[in-house]
């Protein structure tokens, strides 16, 4: 086989479609944040204006998460020292699982290298040996949850999106004597919609079923102390797993989940994903560690968060731009063609120093294609309305008002 001519054949292809990633070379710059440093072959470094970072809340530039950090390399090195159980087990990483189970009203937390980690090693765990296990998976659940559902080799069922009958439905058919785990999400992170987690909750719990939630766009940014949208609604004592992440609203890198103790050791003991990946840095739990603590202590960022989500909606709603339908801070703005996408990312970029990273298949399904805005507290007024003016410009430029008003 020629694997070369193969390679560039598919990659070709993606090309041809507007689907192939390029990425942007950024440097942040600590204290001028949502501002960064674009660097370009050839090019001069030029500052721009970061309207898609997943860094929610800023955290990842806050005095005080950067100055943990920094305190923990001096103190500690800057490796872990192996695996958790290959004297990879840290002080500050114990400190920071206690954190994250109070945080969301649990027995015992366990932290993972990422999100993603978690929830494949997590599923992938409690799928494969469950005996007789069935997984039912939410439609639009993240890659990282299919991932472990599918490596689990456990039976797996899908429900429609958002929809508790139909879960209803597809465990009234089950054996009520098997194990059964149902996996969502509270926040889906490209379309910007809230789960109904009470009521998803009362359905698998009626039919013997664990309920495993992915708070990871939530977390930080809902409830009163910031444990996400099960805590909003009240409904964190129907949530048997919570997953969530340390690189969004808390700034950092790494994801966690938070159990009974017996489900967390469980998992901490038997998971593959875990026990043999090397441990987060100690200056990186230290940092998750100040920036939870920071963040669960000040309902006032999420405030302001969501006052900045809500008006940003409303200012390019007013100016005739095709806001998909949100109700978070998630804000998604329609183009529906791969390739516009693309030349719309780049005319921000080129013209306005607006960064924004098109949204294309498979992220989303093909003909839905966005552009994934996400304002910070750190977004100001003159910010959204150079915004507002840039994407108005970009979508005259590529027709994009007519293409939209004619579908």
């Amino acid at each position: 086989m020629d694997y070369e001519a193969f390679f560039n054949g598919h990659l070709g292809r993606l090309r041809d479609e507007g689907r192939y990633r390029v990425f942007a070379e950024l440097e942040r710059i600590v204290g001028a944040f949502p501002r960064a440093r674009l660097h370009r072959e050839g090019q001069d470094p030029c500052d721009v204006t970061v309207w898609c970072s997943n860094d929610y809340l800023a955290m990842g530039q806050h005095p005080a998460v950067v100055e943990a950090m920094q305190a923990a390399i001096g103190a500690q090195g800057s490796g872990a020292g192996g695996t958790r159980n290959i004297s990879g087990t840290n002080t500050l990483h114990a400190a920071l699982e206690r954190e994250l189970a109070a945080l969301h009203g649990k027995e015992a937390a366990l932290v993972f290298t990422s999100g993603y980690v978690a929830n494949e090693t997590t599923l992938q765990t409690l799928g494969a040996m469950l005996p007789g296990c069935e997984l039912y998976s939410d439609a639009f659940n993240h890659a990282s949850m299919i991932a472990g559902i599918r490596h689990s080799g456990a039976t797996r069922r899908i429900f429609r999106h958002n929809d508790p009958r139909h879960l209803d439905e597809l465990l009234s058919a089950a054996d009520p004597a098997t194990p059964k785990i149902v996996a969502f999400e509270s926040v889906y992170s490209m379309d910007g919609d809230v789960s109904p987690i009470g009521e998803i909750c009362d359905v698998a719990h009626r039919h013997g079923a664990l309920t495993y939630l992915d708070e990871v766009h939530a977390v930080g940014m809902y409830g009163a102390r910031g444990a996400g949208v099960a805590e909003r609604d009240g409904v964190l004592d129907k949530v048997d797993i919570v997953q969530a992440t340390l690189a969004k609203a808390f700034g950092v890198v790494g994801g966690y989940i938070a159990s009974t103790a017996a489900t967390v050791d469980f998992v901490r003991s038997c998971g593959s994903g875990f026990i043999f990946t090397t441990s987060l840095p100690p200056a990186i739990a230290a940092a998750a560690l100040a920036s939870v603590r920071l963040v669960s202590g000040q309902p006032e960022l999420r405030t302001r968060h969501q006052e900045r989500a809500a008006t940003l909606k409303r200012r390019l709603t007013a100016a005739g731009l095709p806001v998909m339908p949100s109700t978070t801070h998630i804000v998604p703005v329609f183009v529906g063609d791969a390739a516009l996408c693309k030349q719309a990312s780049d005319l921000l970029l080129d013209r306005h120093a607006i960064y924004v990273q098109p949204i294309n298949y498979p992220t989303v399904p093909r003909g839905t294609e966005r552009l994934r805005l996400t304002p910070t507290p750190m977004h100001g007024d003159e910010d959204m309305a150079r915004l507002v003016t840039a994407l108005q410009d970009v979508w005259h430029t590529l027709g994009l008002g007519s293409r939209a008003a004619a579908e």
